[in-house]
């Protein structure tokens, strides 16, 4: 007989592990949670730098490859996304960036506000600098500086200064706009998931049982009404039944599981052989990403990371400092100096984000470039264009067919190409100018918009901050129920009206604070 829970949730990623602390807090209610993947053992998802080794294991990682984009030479897009306790905030690039108070007023829903959620961000935060209007203490979620600063960062930095775009010391205060280092969630030099801040204190409740290994198949129903969740583990199917589900997979998973569930657009369900429980066009529909390009440039300076790679006592060097003082290359995040910018001076607000790191590396995860070379890249902030994730078949085991759709809008192929033309007049501004022995990519070739718009086509791909395939107003209510079925919610950053300007971790885990709240206050 299936065992029975108060809530069943799926998917212990960024939003299921807030869910599980917080909804077995008081002691009152039984949580099942069920997470795909292992346990977070692997040594690299604790080291912040390890991000790099994590791209492509699929032990961790669902890795997936999108459709062919249409808008990008027909080439595939590579999408990893956690498949691990603590989910992809336990394999991310570590950058605290909340997004722009306009986000979440843009959403136009009730109760999900800017002032609606910064209490939210303020209780999830455990921010090094102390409380501030903007900031918490005490919170499950570390944020903290970068602990050492470096040469090529401070001098990106003050270039982009020169230029006008103003010093910023906290993107996630006052005002996003401006140039400054990033904040990362880590502590001590390790990182700060979910799966430690959250999970960590809750598995020691009696309340709370976490399964690994297991594979939601299908969300179970009574007619409209969700019971429960099948799941497999280790090769047997089990069933586990629940007074609500809650689906907490992501932007790619929990559309797939409704569709495997009956739960989606009925023509599409009827041609796979799924019977249909609910005609829901928009799950799967309107998945909205960060578009994103990379540039790269040879340094005048043996110091950076490629170089410490070249040398055997460089490694042992960093591996020592880290041991000991838990400092150096290996605490830093995906990004390490930043600048969030307009495009054009008539906006009100940054669209574009600009990312430095002090190496290069012509395949994200793979090996450094052997040169001295530094990476500075864009991505657009406001996004149009729009996707979709639809089921393959019937079949759970496989992943579904991503399309995203990028630069299918003119603004945001616009946005794209001033903000690397933007990219290249920071680095070849002084004092960064001064630091650069050439471009390496693209080089000299590329020179007109019609050029820089290609270049992204070649080469631009995702940032990791898929959203919106299962939207408030759409999909799910304010209260992030299913509509037109009982007993079902979605929790994660598929219910994000539109993606938020900037990093959406720290969103997703505020969402997942607020959905907590609002469950439990049922």
């Amino acid at each position: 007989m299936p065992e029975i829970f108060d809530y069943v949730v799926v998917g212990a990623g960024s939003a299921g592990c807030v869910l599980a602390n917080r909804l077995t807090a008081d002691g009152r209610t039984t949580v099942l949670l069920l997470e795909a993947g292992p346990r977070d053992t692997n040594l690299w998802i604790h080291i912040p730098l390890g991000y790099g080794k994590l791209f492509a294991r699929t032990d961790v990682n669902w890795a997936y490859e999108s459709e062919p984009e249409p808008n990008l030479n027909g080439r595939r897009i590579f999408t990893p996304r956690g498949k691990v306790l603590g989910g992809s905030s336990s394999i991310n690039g570590l950058v605290y960036i909340r997004g722009q108070p306009e986000d979440f007023d843009g959403w136009g829903v009730p109760g999900w506000g800017w002032q609606d959620l910064l209490p939210y961000f303020k209780k999830s935060e455990d921010q090094s600098r102390g409380a501030d209007a903007w900031h918490g203490v005490g919170g499950p979620l570390a944020v903290s500086d970068l602990p050492d600063r470096h040469e090529l960062a401070d001098a990106f930095i003050a270039s982009a200064a020169s230029l006008g775009i103003p010093r910023n010391h906290d993107f996630n205060g006052a005002r996003q706009e401006g140039t400054g280092y990033y904040q990362a969630t880590t502590r001590n030099g390790r990182r700060s998931s979910t799966a430690t801040g959250y999970l960590r204190e809750a598995r020691a409740r009696a309340n709370l049982r976490v399964e690994t290994d297991a594979l939601a198949t299908r969300v179970l129903f009574d007619g409209t009404r969700a019971t429960g969740v099948e799941f497999l583990q280790h090769g047997k199917t089990h069933a586990a039944k629940a007074g609500e589900v809650i689906l907490s997979g992501g932007s790619i998973n929990s559309p797939q599981l409704l569709q495997l569930s009956g739960v989606g657009p009925a023509a599409h369900l009827q041609a796979l052989g799924i019977p249909v429980v609910l005609d829901a066009p928009g799950v799967g529909a309107e998945l909205q990403d960060h578009f994103y390009a990379r540039t790269f440039w040879r340094c005048t300076k043996p110091i950076t990371l490629n170089d410490d790679m070249l040398s055997w006592w460089r490694q042992a060097a960093i591996g020592l400092k880290y041991l000991l003082y838990r400092r150096g290359p290996l605490t830093v995040s995906a990004g390490y100096a930043a600048a969030f910018v307009r495009t054009r001076p008539e906006l009100t607000r940054p669209d574009a984000q600009i990312y430095f790191i002090n190496f290069s590396t012509a395949k994200r995860g793979g090996l450094l470039h052997p040169f001295s070379g530094f990476t500075c890249s864009v991505s657009q902030l406001q996004v149009e264009s729009r996707g979709s994730v639809r089921i393959r078949s019937a079949d759970p085991r496989e992943a579904p067919a991503i399309r995203y759709n990028y630069l299918a809008t003119e603004r945001d192929r616009k946005v794209m190409v001033e903000g690397l033309k933007t990219v290249r007049r920071i680095v070849n501004a002084p004092p960064l100018r001064g630091y650069v022995a050439g471009e390496e990519y693209p080089g000299p070739r590329v020179q007109s918009d019609e050029d820089w718009l290609a270049f992204c086509r070649e080469a631009g791909d995702t940032v990791f901050h898929p959203t919106s395939t299962c939207r408030m107003g759409v999909v799910v209510d304010e209260r992030l129920r299913v509509k037109d079925v009982a007993g079902l919610r979605v929790v994660d950053a598929s219910v994000m009206p539109s993606v938020p300007s900037g990093n959406i971790n720290a969103a997703v885990i505020a969402v997942a604070e607020k959905a907590a709240d609002l469950i439990l206050a049922r």
